[in-house]
């Protein structure tokens, strides 16, 4: 007997404003094919006041589950069923999988970056890191460092209610201590840094050429310097920290990471990873 087809796919999708050079989609859609899943990726503008629509459409589309991205992150928790115990504790949402009619907030972000950063070859145990920015992956990537043994970190950012809650945020929660640190002008880094990341979305489309507003020569040889952009993995603020030699670890470790998790999350069956992590350097002509 001839087996009926399906035309209709399972539905999985990104919103986020920008999202035009957003590639989840390759790396989570390469991942589909590699299994036989008839699953999908939408890479869906929504704007910031349209949040609530899309979240409830993708909801009435019984949506397998859905990505977030800048500027949804936190404004999406009060549209969620539930969340896990690490998007509790984070603050914010990057992924959202709908189980038992619920759709259930969790975090793969810091997650992804923790997994990128030991790929690299760095323990952040014991590191003081530095983070620019206090936006919904810094609070990601600070509380997965703090829990995974950092000493100390301390928050660069422009709002100081912003970047004070997150360090008080950080000490309460995690073992770590936390501070806030003004950033001002070619605001200096910490010289006890071990870990700079960079955090906030300057470098990302369409500021592609933008780098943070610090004081590069403040960086010393023995700092490891990250960023959480993707779309021009050498942003600007890697290229000035590879300048003078530091090294550096590009945004692409994390997304794929996060990806991963995310794939799991959303179809039950673990992540072909190599198969993604192909897709993505092909995407950047890259060798993976």
């Amino acid at each position: 007997m001839q087996q009926e087809k399906i035309y209709r796919a399972e539905l999985t999708a990104c919103f986020g404003d920008p999202v035009d050079e957003n590639p989840t989609g390759v790396i989570e859609e390469a991942g589909y094919e590699a299994l036989g899943l008839n699953y999908r990726y939408l890479t869906v503008r929504v704007e910031k006041d349209h949040l609530p629509d899309a979240v409830n459409g993708a909801r009435a589309m019984g949506f397998r589950g859905f990505n977030l991205t800048i500027p949804h992150k936190v404004a999406v928790i009060p549209l969620l069923d539930e969340l896990t115990v690490a998007a509790r504790l984070i603050g914010a949402v990057n992924t959202v999988v709908s189980k038992d009619g619920k759709l259930i907030g969790e975090n793969t972000d810091g997650k992804g970056f923790l997994t990128s950063l030991r790929e690299n070859g760095i323990d952040p145990s014991g590191k003081t890191v530095t983070l620019l920015g206090a936006g919904g992956a810094a609070r990601a990537v600070s509380i997965e460092l703090a829990l995974a043994g950092a000493r100390h970190i301390n928050i660069i950012n422009r709002s100081e209610a912003r970047g004070a809650e997150l360090a008080v945020s950080v000490s309460k929660k995690t073992k770590a201590t936390a501070a806030y640190i003004p950033w001002s002008r070619q605001i200096r880094i910490p010289a006890e840094t071990d870990i700079l990341v960079q955090c906030t979305n300057i470098g990302l489309f369409p500021d592609v050429n933008g780098k943070p507003d610090v004081d590069y020569d403040s960086f010393r040889p023995g700092m490891v310097a990250a960023d959480v952009v993707f779309n021009r993995p050498e942003t600007p603020f890697l290229q000035e920290a590879a300048r003078r030699g530091l090294k550096t670890i590009t945004g692409l470790g994390m997304l794929v990471n996060q990806a991963a998790l995310n794939f799991s999350l959303w179809t039950g069956a673990d992540a072909p990873v190599e198969v993604m992590t192909e897709a993505l350097a092909k995407e950047f002509g890259l060798n993976p």
